[in-house]
């Protein structure tokens, strides 16, 4: 019994000591909490001073071959790998094209029917081809890749790959020899006969049909080959001059035709890779060009994987390009021309962490451990204020971090359509129209903007949005039919005005006369989930100012465009981010010709104007001049007389970034910006330690608050101890 009751006592003593010594370490770590700084840091410790770019990805890219390509999240990638001959100056506005792989812009010229050079200034109604001859530079070279590795007698070591072989392989970098070689003009040619072949599948294809010379003919000629047999086949209107030399011929004048060539599409790509990742077996373990790029861009993917991370890093074999040396006025006082001339990439890495979530996302943001950050609505209030004038600013915390707010608006359009094949809405009877321009002044988009967007957005006043030629300012760029010019602002007209509307379309009060109850109009969406219901309910309500009863039909999304293609709905919400900078890339939108149930094109509510077909006829080809914005201004006074689109809104891009950040400058058109991008990695390091000091007088007050309350239960416990002894 006494042996027991020692016993009992010494593990008490033991279980003071222990206590002890843990408020003991709790204090010790308290002390010199300098030290665990990071504890909660998501990143390796020796990657603190190293110049690596942060950023977060929600959903990973479906496509990374750029023949396929054509999304911003798949662009965000393949941008920073593939190297168009031309892209966009980073710093000079209006946007503008620069060579990139090329030595300097196009040499176009204008043939007649019979291939004989035209003179400079020829009639458009005489050019019927179109040359771009391109120069690319020497010495630029691919990416180290398996498909371009060579044995020492020059064979490639990876285009005859055994089963045996393939099976043992789990992802591309179990090959363990790369190889390079040069770029050459035939890599520009080999692409465009990819985007040519049907088992590619490139969203371009039928675009370029209309425009490449002999582009439909390579198609139907190739359409049962295998990728890498169409090498040798030619293509007529593409031809390589010399190793550095092409020329591309498209049929008649289309100024736009160049700024394709600023997109991925247009990339160079090694036949050796589709030789590479054709080989049966790859596919079937992810080693594919949808999965692994090949490129000569300033990175190549280093690790893709979507379900935790994706990761660019640095080209070794990078050609020489340098940071532009010329911009805006403003540029040098802004600090952004301080690394003219200086080559690129800035930096080293760039680390894209999968966040699913935007709660966790933004706290890293604030933590440091994300470089830049957009807004969501969660977070708007927390970060934005709007100022007495309607200005967005930081709020005081956000500024205390010297976090930088950029904003810019988005060269897109949302809007409202109306199907212009239905015997309600469409047509060009003064009724329908009547009811269309009704209903554009009643759909409030600048209250849908405040709700459901913490303002960040303008409201479209027609089909252009800021930044593009031919949008005009004050009151020629407003939209008579639903706004008015108050005070140097566009103020939407009243209901009244558009409550008259409805009585002159035979619509009083909004009854239908015909059944002599308020009319019934359909709106077609693929907004199902729950999140989706304030806004409808908001879209009901607009409709109701006029007495209609807005019906809406949700469905999935291949159902709803089963609807667009065969002209079944009735309203409907669409979109359109601009391809390239240039009133065409809208205006198509409602061109005649381009109708998407009539001819599958972009032309979603089906409108048709020979008045308006005949002016972008003579608009689209022309080059920006006084006369060309004048016919920009006709246009847009037809549409918005016709009222096909409750022209919505143009986003407005609001981005977050730290201090840390340099050479920062909107640029909504150029996809490949990492490159740019220089990071202060010392003001980094010592922000992140000063924002994340560990917490830990809690834990020392709990430890304490425990040893004491522990102490009389010993106390307690000697004493009975001692008194059993006794």
């Amino acid at each position: 019994m006494t042996l027991l009751l020692m016993s009992s006592l010494l593990s008490m003593k033991m279980c003071l000591c222990h206590a002890r010594l843990l408020v003991l370490l709790v204090v010790a770590v308290f002390l010199n909490a300098c030290d665990y700084s990071e504890l909660n840091n998501p990143y390796p410790k020796e990657n603190e001073n190293l110049p690596i770019l942060y950023q977060s990805f929600s959903e990973r890219p479906k496509h990374l071959d750029p023949a396929v390509a054509y999304s911003e999240n798949e662009y965000a990638f393949i941008a920073q790998i593939y190297e168009p001959p031309f892209q966009y100056h980073y710093l000079k506005r209006p946007y503008q094209l620069a060579p990139l792989t090329a030595t300097g812009m196009p040499d176009i010229k204008y043939l007649n029917a019979q291939g004989q050079k035209l003179e400079e200034g020829a009639k458009i109604s005489e050019i019927a081809f179109t040359d771009y001859v391109i120069e690319i530079q020497p010495d630029i070279r691919f990416q180290p890749h398996p498909a371009l590795a060579k044995d020492s007698q020059g064979n490639y070591l990876y285009h005859r790959l055994t089963g045996t072989q393939i099976n043992q392989l789990d992802k591309l970098t179990d090959l363990e020899s790369t190889g390079s070689r040069e770029l050459t003009a035939e890599d520009y040619i080999y692409q465009i006969k990819r985007l040519a072949h049907p088992k590619v599948q490139s969203p371009i294809a039928e675009i370029m049909k209309n425009y490449i010379v002999g582009f439909d003919d390579f198609s139907k000629q190739v359409s049962d080959k295998q990728k890498p047999d169409i090498k040798d086949l030619p293509i007529a209107g593409v031809q390589s001059i010399n190793r550095y030399q092409y020329r591309i011929r498209i049929k008649g004048k289309y100024p736009q035709f160049i700024f394709w060539l600023a997109m991925p599409f247009f990339a160079p790509m090694p036949w050796e890779a589709d030789v590479f990742y054709e080989q049966p077996g790859l596919a079937d373990k992810n080693i594919t060009l949808d999965w692994f790029p090949l490129g000569t861009g300033p990175y190549f993917l280093a690790e893709n994987n979507p379900n935790r991370r994706m990761m660019l890093t640095r080209n070794p074999l990078f050609h020489s390009e340098t940071y532009p040396s010329e911009g805006e006025p403003e540029d040098k006082e802004n600090g952004l021309l301080k690394d003219a001339g200086k080559k690129l990439p800035f930096i080293d890495k760039v680390v894209f962490m999968l966040e699913k979530e935007t709660i966790p996302y933004w706290n890293k943001f604030l933590q440091g451990y994300y470089d830049a950050s957009g807004i969501a609505s969660d977070s708007f209030d927390q970060a934005i204020q709007f100022t007495g004038s309607g200005e967005a600013a930081l709020t005081p915390s956000m500024q205390e971090k010297g976090i930088r707010l950029q904003t810019a608006v988005e060269t897109s359009i949302f809007y409202m359509g109306f199907n212009m094949l239905d015997a309600t809405v469409g047509g060009d009877s003064e009724k329908a129209r009547k009811l269309r321009q009704a209903i554009s002044i009643a759909v409030d988009y600048e209250e849908y903007i405040s709700i459901f967007r913490n303002g960040r957005g303008v409201v479209a006043q027609g089909l252009i949005p800021p930044g593009i030629f031919g949008y005009a300012e004050d009151k020629a760029g407003i939209n008579p039919y639903t706004h008015d010019l108050a005070n140097g602002t566009a103020q939407r007209k009243k209901i009244a005005t558009a409550q008259q509307l409805m009585a002159e379309a035979g619509y009083a009060n909004g009854i239908d006369p015909k059944t002599k109850e308020p009319l019934i109009l359909h709106f077609d969406t693929t907004s199902v989930s729950i999140d989706d219901r304030p806004s409808m309910n908001w879209y009901r309500k607009q409709f109701e100012k006029l007495g209609i009863k807005l019906v809406i039909r949700a469905t999935d999304y291949n159902r709803f465009q089963q609807k667009m293609r065969t002209g079944n709905a009735q309203l409907f919400v669409w979109g359109w981010n601009a391809d390239y900078p240039d009133p065409e890339n809208f205006f198509f939108l409602l061109y005649g010709p381009n109708s998407k149930s009539r001819h599958g094109g972009e032309n979603a509510g089906n409108y048709q104007n020979p008045e308006f077909d005949r002016l972008f006829e003579q608009m689209r080809n022309m080059d920006n001049s006084p006369q060309r914005f004048q016919i920009i201004q006709q246009l847009q006074e037809i549409v918005r007389h016709d009222a096909p689109w409750v022209f919505g809104f143009h986003p407005k891009d609001f981005g977050l970034y730290h201090g840390w950040y340099n050479n920062l400058k909107p640029n909504l058109m150029a996809n490949n910006r990492l490159k740019y991008t220089r990071i202060n990695t010392a003001v980094r390091a010592e922000k992140r330690r000063e924002w994340n000091q560990p917490v830990i007088w809690p834990l020392g007050l709990a430890s304490g608050l425990f040893v004491l309350m522990l102490m009389p239960a010993v106390n307690a416990y000697r004493r009975r101890a001692r008194e059993t002894l006794q």
